[in-house]
């Protein structure tokens, strides 16, 4: 099916109520933290501008000596990923290209000898996750039209083709009825677990490249994520807990929600809802995701986000402090593909915003930014990348009604394809769903092990 057109639509009013108790909690918190003016492109784009300057001190890749496209030490390889996402946006928000050269040096750096970002210095702790999160901001490239990397190296487009088609190999029939495992190698530890967020990306990048692409193929699989998730239990009620251990046949269910498994799901439902002219059983799906999310919104302030599972209990991780930036990043994305849900987002989008600039007044220079957005000016003693891009997904999303509706194949797409990237010759994703053939599997089986043997190799130094 013809996908629904685009909208560029235009920032509406809000309830005046929401803006009243903003601007009463704004003069109370003393007028700390980033100056940000709501409805002043201007401002917004300062305002990002020191946020994603302050990020990029924890980003030394670009440094003669180190390895670009990774982040020091706390930080996982995937992080980087996601972070190179954040700046994509940044640059698409704003139009500020000055890490444009960075964001492509790391991103093709990292893409590893098969151009579908399994990076062998990686191997130890790979999840479908990890790879996932380098391929959405790959697909966020081609869908933004951003600059297409040289000729002779791999293209946003097919890089994201390239992930869609490993982890497609991957899929496990064998245990819990389907469904992605967390960790891509036997030895790692979270290979016995299916997570949410690894089948989230799977149903993301799938979505979104049915619409770019067209090709229902993608679709399909799309669906077939969605029921599963829903089949397994790990969505229920819209609710998304995170997954469930193989040993067990995922009868162990963790309820542990977090934010960046709704959005996840959120902006490949809004995906799928576009390609499908609007469906009425993906709108429900939609609404039924985004009303949902009202668990991750301040009981106390109104509408301002907040990680519920740790964030009130001073427990979260590096990994943590990052997860509101996706469901801000995927919120906003939504708007642009399912217009509609335009005013109920921004609903949301602009007092955790407001929240968040007040919350950027840490550090020796006070503009770092903490966690805890709820606390206002009074920044909560934490500082770091995650942190950094939150605020900045939650302010740059502010300037959404600005932007270009995403791009697609037969609509301003600049980035070339390649349906077979990364299969190895061993998988069709224009063939119909359910006929891999059995020399297909034993392909897949022995490029794994291929895979496995190589990367153990490589990693031995690394355990030695």
């Amino acid at each position: 099916m013809a996908p629904l057109p685009f909208s560029n639509h235009q920032r509406m009013s809000l309830p005046r109520l929401s803006s009243v108790i903003w601007i009463l909690f704004s003069i109370s918190q003393l007028c700390a933290g980033l100056q940000l003016d709501l409805d002043d492109p201007d401002s917004i784009k300062a305002a990002t501008r020191q946020i994603t300057y302050d990020m990029m001190k924890y980003y030394d890749g670009n440094v003669t000596g180190r390895v670009p496209g990774n982040l020091p030490d706390p930080y996982y390889w995937w992080q980087c990923g996601a972070m190179f996402g954040s700046l994509l946006d940044y640059y698409y928000y704003t139009g500020d290209d000055q890490y444009n050269d960075l964001i492509t040096q790391g991103m093709l750096h990292q893409v590893g000898p098969n151009d579908d970002y399994m990076t062998p210095n990686q191997t130890k702790t790979t999840g479908n996750d990890d790879q996932g999160f380098w391929a959405l901001s790959a697909l966020s490239a081609a869908e933004q039209a951003f600059p297409n990397p040289p000729e002779d190296r791999p293209q946003w487009l097919a890089l994201a083709q390239a992930v869609f088609n490993t982890q497609a190999l991957r899929w496990d029939t064998q245990f819990c009825g389907g469904g992605l495992r967390w960790q891509v190698f036997t030895l790692n530890v979270g290979y016995d677990y299916k997570n949410t967020i690894s089948n989230g990306v799977f149903f993301n990048i799938a979505a979104r490249l049915a619409k770019y692409t067209g090709n229902q193929t993608y679709a399909d699989w799309a669906e077939r994520v969605y029921d599963w998730t829903v089949d397994v239990g790990f969505i229920q009620d819209f609710h998304f807990f995170d997954g469930a251990h193989t040993t067990l046949n995922c009868n162990d269910t963790n309820r542990v929600q977090w934010t960046y498994n709704a959005g996840v799901y959120m902006l490949g439902a809004a995906n799928m809802y576009n390609f499908t002219d609007g469906s009425e059983k993906w709108k429900a799906r939609l609404d039924g995701i985004f009303n949902q999310t009202s668990m991750f919104y301040s009981p106390n302030v109104p509408n301002v986000m907040f990680e519920q599972a740790c964030e009130p209990y001073g427990t979260c991780d590096t990994d943590n402090f990052s997860f509101k930036a996706y469901l801000a990043r995927w919120m906003a994305a939504t708007t642009k593909v399912a217009p509609y849900m335009y005013d109920q987002v921004m609903e949301k989008i602009r007092p955790s915003a407001a929240a968040a600039a007040l919350q950027c007044s840490g550090g020796e220079s006070g503009t770092l930014c903490g966690m805890k957005w709820t606390d206002g000016a009074k920044w909560d003693g934490t500082t770091g990348v995650g942190q950094q891009m939150s605020a900045l997904e939650i302010m740059q999303s502010l300037l959404v009604s600005r932007v270009a509706a995403p791009v697609t194949q037969d609509a301003g797409g600049i980035s070339k394809g390649d349906p077979s990237a990364g299969s190895s010759g061993t998988f069709d994703p224009t063939a119909p769903q359910g006929t891999i053939q059995q020399k297909d599997r034993v392909g897949a089986g022995i490029l794994t092990t291929l895979i496995l043997v190589s990367g153990i190799g490589s990693a031995w130094w690394m355990i030695s």
